[in-house]
C-alpha cells in the first residue's frame, strides 16, 4: 500500500512537472518528453563547445552572459569537456529531422546537452533552455536564495517556416541604435529570425547615404508634434525642424553585426514610389509636380484624403516614374544599401501610391504614350520593373508590398501580402515567393482591445485572432510561402514603452504561428503560457497589454427590438461583473450570465473581469450611446 501511495505521488508530481514545463515555452516545441527530476545549476558552471567554430563559441558566450548576471555564478567556456554542465554540440552527421535551425535539448540529472546541425540551431536551443529556468533568469542582478532548477526534458524542435519576421517602423518615429538592439534581444527569445526595418517614409529618411547627403541633412528631421497623428497642424516656416534622427553607416554596420550574432537577418526597406516625401523634400528634382521645392518632411499633418474605396494625395509624395533623375538617385541608394545589408533581399515598398498627381502630369502622359501604358497601375509597374533591375544589379532580390502586383509583377520579385491574403495567393499562383503579413492577423499597430480604452488606431486586432494566423492559405502550394511577418507601424507609437505595449503579447502569438507545427497550436494552452510570460516580462520591466483579460462587447437587438449586450472574454474561466448606476463594479455586483437588456434610463454600463475572486482585467466604462453605434448595419 505504501509503495502504491509513493508511486501515485510520483505520477502526480511528474504530471504536474510536465504541465509546468509545457506552461513555460513559447513557441511550443515539436516534441517534448518530460523526465523525472531536475538539474540544478550551481556556481562554477562549465560550458563546453565542440570543434573549432566561432559561431558556436559566440552562442556559448551569449549563454554565459545570460546566465551570469541573474545567478551571480562564475561561468567558464572550454572546448570538448566531457564533464561540462552544459554541452553545445554540432552534429557531425546532419539530422534531417531538425533542419538547419532545429535543435535537440536534453536535460538530465547529469547535465545539459544541446545539439544541432548548425550554430543557429544551438542558439535557439539556448533560448529554450533559458525559458526552462526560473523566471528570475530575466533579472539583471544576481538573485539570492534562488534554486536554479531546470526540469529534466528531452526536446526535439524545428521551425515550420524559414521566414519568421517582425517589422519595426523607425521612420514615422525614429528609434535609435540601442532601441533596435533591444528590439532584437526581445524578438530572438521567441525564435524570430528576420528584422524588417522600415527606413524611409514621408516622416523621415533614417539611413545615411553618403553620396546623397541631403537625405539625412534635410530628410531626417521634421517639426515635433504631440497628439493624434494625422490631425496635427501643418508646420510653419519658422518652426525648428529638429525632431527625428538617422542611422549613420557605422550604426547600421553595428546593428547588422549585432543581429548576425543572434542569427537575425535584417531586411532594409526603402518605400517607393509613394511614401517618399522625405526624399522629395531633400531632392525636389525627383518630382514631376511644380512647387515640390516648397515641400516639408511630414510631421503628422494630413497629406492624404482617404475615402471609401480609395485615396488621393493632397501633396505629391511620389517619386515620378517619368523623371529620369529618379533612377540614378535610386542606383546610388541601392548601391550603398547593398553594401550595408548582407541579407539577400531589399524591400522596395510599393504600397499606397497615390496617382492623382500622375494623372495630371504631362511627363507621365508622354511616358505612357512612349511605353504603351494604359493605366496608372501599369505606370507603377513600369517603375517597379526598372527598380528591380537596379536592385538585381547590386546582387540583391526584390520584395515589395502586394500593390506591386497591380499592372504586372516584375519577373523575379517576391511579394509581401498585407492587404489580407489575396495578394499572396495571386503571387504564389504566378510562381512567386511570398511572405504573408495580412492586416487581419499581423498588424501590431492595431488596438489590442476595445477602442473606448485603447489609444485610437484604425482597427482592433485581438490576441486570439493573431493566434489563428496561418501563413499557408488553402489551395496554395506551400513551397511558395517563405513564411510570415508581424508589422509594427509607428505613426502613433511615440516611445519605447508604448512600442513594447503594442508588440507584446501579440508577437508571442505570431512567433508560435511561424515556428510551431500547425497541429501543436492550442489557444487555451497558449493563453496560459502567455500569462507565465507576463511574469517574466514584469521582472525584465517590459511593458505589455493585458487585453486578453478584458471584457468583449457585442450588441444586437432582441425580438422586441431592444438593445441587447453580449459579454465575453478571450480567456476561459473569468467572471464578469457589471453595473448600470455609474458606480464601479466588483465581485459583489451582478455577475454576467446571459445577454443583458439596457434599463430604460441607463446611459453607461461598467464592466470588469475577475478570476478566483481577484480583479484581472481593466474596468471598461462603456456608454450606451457608443454601443448603439456598433449595432449591425441592416
Amino acid at each position: 500500500m505504501k509503495k502504491f501511495f509513493f508511486f501515485s505521488l510520483l505520477f502526480v508530481f511528474t504530471i504536474s512537472c510536465f504541465a509546468q514545463t509545457e506552461k513555460l515555452l513559447i513557441p511550443v516545441p515539436s516534441s517534448l518528453i518530460k523526465q523525472s527530476g531536475n538539474y540544478s545549476l550551481h556556481d562554477n558552471i562549465l560550458i563546453s563547445v565542440s570543434g573549432e567554430n566561432k559561431d558556436v563559441e559566440n552562442v556559448a558566450l551569449q549563454l554565459s552572459k545570460a546566465l551570469a548576471a541573474p545567478t551571480g555564478f562564475k561561468i567558464s567556456i572550454r572546448k570538448n569537456i566531457t564533464t561540462a554542465n552544459i554541452k553545445l554540440k554540432l552534429l557531425v552527421v546532419a539530422d534531417t529531422n531538425i533542419c538547419d535551425e532545429g535543435y535537440k535539448l536534453s536535460v538530465s540529472q547529469k547535465g545539459i546537452i544541446i545539439s544541432a546541425n548548425k550554430p543557429g540551431g544551438l542558439f535557439y536551443g539556448t533560448q529554450t533552455l533559458l525559458q526552462l529556468l526560473p523566471k528570475a533568469i530575466e533579472n539583471k542582478y544576481a538573485g539570492k536564495n534562488i534554486v536554479w532548477n531546470i526540469p529534466c526534458v528531452e526536446i526535439v524542435d524545428r521551425p515550420r517556416f524559414a521566414w519568421r519576421g517582425l517589422m519595426f517602423d523607425v521612420s514615422r518615429h525614429f528609434f535609435g541604435k540601442q532601441e533596435v538592439k533591444d528590439f532584437i534581444d526581445n524578438m530572438v527569445k521567441y525564435k524570430f529570425n528576420l528584422l524588417h526595418l522600415h527606413l524611409t517614409d514621408d516622416e523621415g529618411w533614417r539611413v545615411e547615404i553618403k553620396s546623397l547627403p541631403n537625405l539625412t541633412k534635410v530628410g531626417a528631421w521634421n517639426v515635433k508634434r504631440i497628439g493624434t497623428f494625422g490631425d496635427f497642424s501643418a508646420p510653419t516656416a519658422d518652426e525648428p525642424k529638429d525632431f527625428g534622427g538617422f542611422f549613420t553607416q557605422d550604426d547600421i554596420k553595428e546593428i547588422v553585426q549585432y543581429a548576425n550574432d543572434r542569427f537575425v537577418n535584417i531586411l532594409p526597406e526603402v518605400d517607393i514610389p509613394g511614401h517618399s516625401l522625405a526624399a522629395i523634400t531633400s531632392y525636389p528634382e525627383l518630382s514631376c509636380t511644380p512647387g515640390a521645392e516648397n515641400y516639408r518632411v511630414r510631421s503628422g499633418e494630413k497629406i492624404m484624403d482617404w475615402h471609401q474605396g480609395g485615396f488621393s494625395a493632397l501633396v505629391d509624395n511620389t517619386l515620378c516614374p517619368a523623371n529620369e533623375n529618379v533612377y540614378p538617385f535610386l542606383d546610388k541608394v541601392f548601391t550603398e544599401l547593398a553594401q550595408l545589408f548582407p541579407f539577400e533581399y531589399i524591400h522596395i515598398g510599393g504600397d499606397e501610391c497615390a496617382k492623382n498627381f500622375w494623372e495630371k502630369s504631362d511627363a507621365i502622359k508622354q511616358l505612357m504614350q512612349k511605353e504603351g501604358l494604359k493605366t496608372m497601375e501599369e505606370v507603377q509597374s513600369y517603375f517597379e520593373k526598372r527598380v528591380e533591375k537596379i536592385v538585381e544589379s547590386k546582387g540583391k532580390k526584390v520584395i515589395g508590398w502586394d500593390e506591386i502586383l497591380e499592372g504586372g509583377l516584375a519577373p523575379n520579385a517576391a511579394v509581401m501580402s498585407w492587404r489580407g491574403i489575396k495578394g499572396g495567393i495571386e503571387a504564389a499562383k504566378l510562381g512567386h515567393d511570398v511572405v504573408m503579413s495580412p492586416t487581419t492577423f499581423t498588424y501590431l499597430d492595431y488596438m489590442q482591445g476595445d477602442k473606448v480604452i485603447e489609444p485610437p488606431v484604425y482597427a482592433t486586432l485581438r490576441l486570439k485572432t493573431a493566434y489563428s494566423f496561418d501563413p499557408v492559405p488553402e489551395g496554395v502550394d506551400a513551397k511558395f510561402i517563405m513564411g510570415g511577418q508581424a508589422n509594427l507601424w509607428t505613426e502613433q507609437v511615440y516611445n519605447t514603452r508604448h512600442m513594447q505595449y503594442m508588440l507584446w503579447p501579440r508577437s508571442l502569438a505570431i512567433a508560435e504561428c511561424l515556428w510551431s507545427a500547425k497541429e501543436k497550436k492550442n489557444w487555451s494552452d497558449f493563453s496560459k503560457r502567455v500569462e507565465s510570460s507576463f511574469e517574466r516580462m514584469d521582472i525584465e520591466h517590459v511593458k505589455y497589454a493585458r487585453s486578453m483579460f478584458d471584457p468583449i462587447f457585442e450588441v444586437n437587438r432582441n425580438e422586441n427590438k431592444e438593445l441587447q449586450i453580449i459579454l465575453s472574454t478571450e480567456v476561459e474561466g473569468l467572471d464578469i461583473y457589471y453595473s448600470w448606476d455609474n458606480s464601479n463594479p466588483d465581485l459583489y455586483y451582478p455577475k454576467y450570465a446571459t445577454p443583458l437588456s439596457v434599463p430604460k434610463d441607463a446611459s453607461m454600463i461598467k464592466v470588469i473581469t475577475y478570476r478566483d475572486g481577484k480583479p484581472i482585467g481593466k474596468q471598461i466604462d462603456m456608454p450606451i450611446a457608443t454601443l448603439k453605434t456598433r449595432l449591425p448595419k441592416k
